[in-house]
């Protein structure tokens, strides 16, 4: 059974750091791009940026410069290191793997897998 389990989401201050995780099994996940979404509360899943299996990225013009997605294909692991966190970054963050080989996949109906999210917060 596919399982991705993300981890390393908490509470932390404006302009602080996170790093998520994002733990693949069961597939053959050096063969799919990821993708990270985000859901606030009230809102739809928005997208926030995809690795390919070779490394390329691409990300949501709302986290670029701040957000970089990169991945360990041994280790069946995906990331995603936060900086200069703000307050509407505060949602619940999901991992999702696509069969999709282009790095431009930014809706939520191209990604055949998804994880059960982790909650980040931000205060302000």
């Amino acid at each position: 059974q596919v399982q991705l389990v993300e981890s390393g989401g908490g509470l932390v201050q404006a302009g602080g750091s996170l790093r998520l995780s994002c733990a693949a099994s069961e597939f053959t996940f050096s063969s799919y791009t990821m993708g990270w979404f985000r859901q606030a509360p009230g809102k739809e899943r928005e997208f926030v940026g995809t690795i390919t299996w070779i490394g390329n990225t691409y990300y949501a013009d709302s986290v670029k410069g701040r957000f970089t997605i990169s991945r360990d294909n041994a280790k069946n692991t995906v990331y995603l290191q936060m900086n200069s966190l703000k307050p509407d970054d505060t949602a619940v963050y999901f991992c999702a793997a696509t069969v999709q080989i282009r790095v431009v996949v930014t809706t939520v109906g191209e990604y055949d897998y998804w994880g059960q999210g982790t909650q980040v917060t931000v205060s302000s």
